[in-house]
């Protein structure tokens, strides 16, 4: 398990661009915490590893596709009602489609079992300090 103490924005979309270059196609991110903790910002430093591409929440759209030599799907699951929802999206073609999933809000697929997954969480401390955890 590593620990890691983040005072602004620019630093924590630093540490997950450290934390994707060990990252390799198959693998899967579950990103948990509240609302306004910092996935989206992890999310952007990530895929800046792997993509020039401009990285906005999927909010209303669940997923976006950040194509590279490594693609990265970002899910935003915060809307899900039903894991039914997941099905009608292709999720598990994602999981499996030879690229990285960042999935926010990963407890809203609770029908899926992600084996193997990192486990990120982000925890707000104050206005501009998060405790990011990443573990297994």
């Amino acid at each position: 398990m590593e620990k890691y103490i983040s005072d602004s924005d620019k630093k924590t979309a630093k540490f997950a661009k450290k934390l994707a270059k060990t990252c390799k196609k198959g693998d899967i991110l579950l990103l948990y915490g509240d609302l306004g903790a910092g996935k989206t910002v992890f999310a952007k430093g990530f895929v800046s590893h792997f993509s020039r591409a401009s990285v906005v929440s999927p909010t209303f759209t669940i997923v976006n596709t950040y194509p590279g030599k490594t693609p990265v799907y970002h899910f935003d699951l915060y809307r899900i009602e039903n894991p039914a929802e997941l099905e009608q999206i292709g999720f598990e073609d994602y999981l499996y489609g030879g690229g990285i999933c960042l999935i926010e809000w990963p407890e809203k697929a609770q029908n899926y079992q992600f084996e193997n997954a990192k486990v990120v969480k982000i925890i707000k401390i104050d206005e501009d300090t998060r405790e990011i955890v990443v573990g297994d």
